[in-house]
């Protein structure tokens, strides 16, 4: 009887995982194809701003703003950590980080996983203050 229970629980986590992993999949961000133009503004500590436009095959934000080398950072196991935007790094001393925002909207994903399309306008500000 014990093991049946133990069978049973086994099969349920299983079903449970393979139905999350479905969802995930589902859900995932993806990227419009084809080529693209976005706007990406960068504003500094100063408050003062410089706007690129950037057309782009392009899928992701990342390879957006690598292809025109104004990002670098560092790998980490959620993908790159930006330290350095069009040539400013953010100073950990003063507790500085660059924050992305797409229409002034915080983004919920990394510079990886955050899907462009045609027309869309970032937003990239050194921000003071953890």
């Amino acid at each position: 009887m014990q093991k049946h229970k133990i069978g049973i629980a086994v099969t349920v986590l299983a079903a449970a995982m393979v139905l999350f992993g479905v969802v995930f999949w589902l859900n995932r961000p993806v990227g419009a194809q084809g080529e693209k133009t976005i706007a990406v503004q960068i504003v500094a500590a100063d408050q003062s701003d410089k706007t690129y436009t950037i057309t782009t095959q392009e899928e992701f934000l990342r390879g957006a703003l690598e292809q025109e080398s104004l990002i670098a950072g560092e790998e980490s196991q959620y993908g790159l950590f930006v330290k350095t935007v069009d040539g400013v790094t953010a100073d950990d001393s003063l507790q500085q980080w660059w924050c992305f925002t797409k229409d002034g909207v915080s983004l919920e994903t990394g510079v990886d996983t955050t899907p462009i399309a045609d027309g869309d306008h970032f937003e990239i500000t050194l921000t003071t203050g953890y």
